[in-house]
């Protein structure tokens, strides 16, 4: 598969319909229904984040790719209620959904971040753990998606939406 991450801007009743779904049939009903209808009708509603979102998530939690965390910024991408990806046989998704009050909590530690912390933050990454050879190119990579999502993420903020982070494995 291909691992790219999006980010969904969801009002609530789209979050009620997609809690509704049972467990096992969330990444299709995501896949089938969310990602063809916003990709198609409602591309202002979402954020592609490419495969940027491992390091992303890698250099704002401390260096490892964990589900939830305290920290404000680990709402970016895996902080949240989980609704698929952290159970056995769930190895080939991850949805994440944000509530809008983490939402805003998220953006204001977003706008805190100078690119120089977050230079720091990826370079301390763990590189046995993280897979790749942590380098210059890849690091202007992940910051670029990181600066790029920031608009996204102040647009449903501003609008009271959840933020649903997707990505198949």
């Amino acid at each position: 598969m291909s691992c790219l991450g999006v980010l969904f801007a969801l009002n609530k009743w789209q979050v009620d319909a997609l809690r509704a779904v049972p467990r096992p049939e969330r990444p299709s009903y995501i896949a089938e229904g969310i990602e063809e209808d916003f990709f198609d009708h409602h591309q202002e509603d979402l954020c592609q984040l490419d495969k940027s979102w491992d390091a992303m998530h890698r250099a704002l939690t401390g260096g490892t790719l964990r589900f939830g965390g305290s920290r404000p910024l680990s709402g970016v991408i895996m902080g949240g209620e989980v609704l698929y990806g952290n159970r056995a046989g769930e190895e080939d998704y991850i949805a994440v959904l944000k509530p809008p009050d983490k939402v805003r909590k998220t953006v204001e530690a977003m706008e805190k971040l100078t690119d120089e912390a977050l230079r720091r933050c990826y370079f301390a990454i763990p590189e046995a753990d993280y897979g790749f050879p942590l380098s210059e190119e890849d690091f202007q990579y992940t910051c670029a998606y990181f600066r790029d999502s920031l608009p996204f993420w102040r647009w449903a903020a501003a609008r009271g939406r959840y933020v649903l982070f997707t990505a198949d494995q």
